[in-house]
């Protein structure tokens, strides 16, 4: 059964996890491969370039061993995994400052640690609200500082699927438009990028049976790069600070369209489907 708000409560009360070091140098090499991703394989960065916001996110990959896997494929232990049983694991939302370009090909050190840690009662039941704080710095100076909150929830009943009506094209008259159809293979190489072994992103049966998806599930942060995508490909000015929520998912072969206006110095941006309007939500602030 899944626990009470205060059984969870309770089993983080005395979890207080040190603060980790891990260095990259942000080798090109895995920019480029994104770049590819996305269709626009010459956007990748060489040595020396500016990384562009939370392409970071492609670096200090944590390459487990497969006997450390839990069921869902997530690690069974982490520093910043909480202690709880039966842990699902959602990814919420977070903001990004940048103070310095991180560049392509320098070493760089993250300093990563948690940040709060709260029990709320949701609609499903409690979840575990945290968050964590990241660090990244080159050359002594820190030039970006991030903060991610995840959910999780103790569950490990099956759930049952809501069906999925059929896809229809999003549409749009804002100024800023990036559709993209994420189809399984994309949703693969995401995740290899990514280092992403959660199996709803790749595993059908799975995602339905044991999580209660309709579908594979489009990856949150990726649904985070494309809103940052609008302002790389339409904005001469470099992102100084960047917010986002993650609010409902996307499945694999729904059209999705990340699309937004800007407003002087910020911009407003979102993910739509034809399903709904506002899956991801964020909001850009350039210098």
């Amino acid at each position: 059964m899944p626990l009470t708000a205060d059984e969870l409560a309770a089993h983080v009360e005395s979890w207080a996890p040190t603060p980790l070091v891990r260095e990259d140098c942000l080798l090109p090499g895995p920019a480029a491969a994104f770049a590819a991703l996305l269709g626009r394989p010459e956007d990748g960065p060489a040595a020396g370039d500016p990384l562009p916001p939370l392409w970071h996110w492609l670096h200090f990959l944590e390459w487990v061993p497969q006997q450390d896997l839990g069921p869902d494929g997530h690690p069974l232990h982490g520093r910043f995994l909480p202690p709880i049983p039966d842990r699902r694991r959602m990814f919420a939302g977070g903001r990004h400052e940048v103070r310095r370009p991180l560049l392509t090909g320098v070493l760089t050190r993250r300093t990563s640690s948690l940040g709060s840690v709260t029990v709320k009662q949701g609609a499903s039941g409690p979840l575990l609200f945290t968050t964590v704080r990241y660090e990244y710095a080159q050359e002594g100076n820190i030039c970006a500082v991030e903060e991610q909150d995840i959910v999780y929830r103790s569950d490990s009943a099956p759930a049952v699927p809501s069906p999925l009506t059929a896809p229809e094209e999003p549409r749009s008259t804002e100024s800023w438009q990036l559709p993209l159809a994420p189809d399984p293979v994309l949703l693969f190489r995401f995740s290899a990028l990514t280092a992403n072994a959660h199996r709803i992103h790749y595993d059908a049966p799975y995602a339905r049976e044991t999580e209660g998806h309709p579908g594979l599930v489009v990856h949150g942060p990726l649904l985070a790069l494309l809103m940052l995508e609008l302002a790389r490909r339409n904005e001469p000015r470099a992102v100084r600070y960047f917010s986002f929520r993650l609010r409902s998912p996307i499945y694999a072969c729904e059209p999705l369209l990340a699309h937004g206006t800007p407003d002087g110095a910020r911009a407003a941006l979102r993910v739509s489907t034809g399903r709904a309007d506002r899956h991801s939500t964020g909001e850009v602030t350039f210098e």
